[in-house]
């Protein structure tokens, strides 16, 4: 044999034996198959196999995929919504075999269990709990997929609700409904605070005129009580004077004061009538004559009761 040919042929055997190598990347599986049958799952890794005769039908990744399925269903109160599910799921790395070779196309059969657990589970819900109970739906859509899938060599991970869109015009209907509520409690509030308002507002008023009374009294006490020292020393001093020429004397002082008072102020619009000095003994009398007659009213009433208890 000619060197030639002999290199040749060696060539031939080491490019034979190099194609024979098979590198497979971690979190990945390799399927062989000799002669058209099953022969099995390579590992991450090199690997060799007989060229021409064992072959790579496929590479099945073993990270977690995640599939979105959305899905238009009608709640218990006739509500049409569309519910979007996003399912996270992977291959079983025992289950390699199942996996590739028993579902032709496993998101489409994915979609199709969605599709069948989502309906069978909002239809019992009406819409405000179909919001509320998203993590039921899930956990039931997981469990049931993930039950099923697993005879295929597949693991649901997590399925999870992440959107729930119901018709413009029922979220326009749900968003009215919820501002008329929050403005009938701001409306309650409102008048709940208004009424502190003007309750605490009356209290203030009524303690003010209280004090107010207490203050008007007090000075009143204090004028009459300068007063009877007034007229006391007036008598005492003057000869010939009396009490009630000394009253008449300060009613007239008074009435005088007073319209000085008036006359001070341009939007005044008060007016005695009659308002000449000599009216004021007529006031004097008046006033006179009233306590007197209230104190002898006052007298009269105590002696009948004391003729009556002597009587008995």
């Amino acid at each position: 044999m000619e060197p030639s040919g002999f290199w040749a042929i060696i060539v031939a055997i080491a490019i034979v034996i190099v194609s024979g190598f098979v590198v497979v990347k971690q979190q990945t599986c390799v399927i062989l198959e000799r002669l058209g049958r099953f022969y099995r799952v390579v590992n991450p890794g090199l690997s060799w196999r007989i060229p021409g005769i064992d072959m790579i039908v496929g590479r099945i990744s073993l990270r977690i995929h995640q599939l979105y399925v959305e899905v238009e269903t009608k709640t218990q109160d006739n509500v049409f919504v569309n519910v979007a599910v996003a399912v996270q799921y992977r291959v079983l790395k025992e289950k390699v075999f199942q996996a590739y070779y028993t579902l032709d196309d496993h998101q489409a059969q994915i979609k199709s269990f969605v599709f069948d657990l989502v309906r069978a589970q909002v239809p019992l819900l009406i819409l405000d709990d179909v919001f509320s109970r998203k993590d039921d739906i899930a956990n039931a859509v997981k469990a049931n997929l993930g039950e099923t899938m697993s005879d295929f060599g597949y693991e649901i991970v997590e399925a999870l609700i992440t959107d729930i869109n119901p018709d413009a015009n029922v979220k326009a209907a749900m968003n009215e409904i919820n501002t008329a509520q929050r403005l009938r409690v701001a409306a309650t509030e409102r008048g709940e605070s208004e009424k502190i308002i003007r309750v605490k507002q009356a209290e203030a008023e009524a303690e003010a005129n209280i004090l107010h009374g207490k203050g008007i009294a007090g000075q009143r006490a204090a004028i009459i009580e300068g007063l009877s020292r007034s007229v006391e020393d007036f008598v005492k001093h003057v000869p010939g004077s009396n009490s009630a020429t000394v009253m008449d004397m300060v009613m007239l002082i008074q009435y005088i004061d007073t319209l000085k008072e008036i006359g001070s102020h341009s939007n005044s619009n008060v007016v005695f009538v009659p308002h000449s000095p000599g009216a004021v003994q007529s006031i004097n009398d008046q006033i006179r004559e009233t306590i007197f007659a209230e104190k002898l009213g006052c007298g009269n009433a105590n002696d009948k009761t004391q003729r009556l208890e002597k009587r008995k």
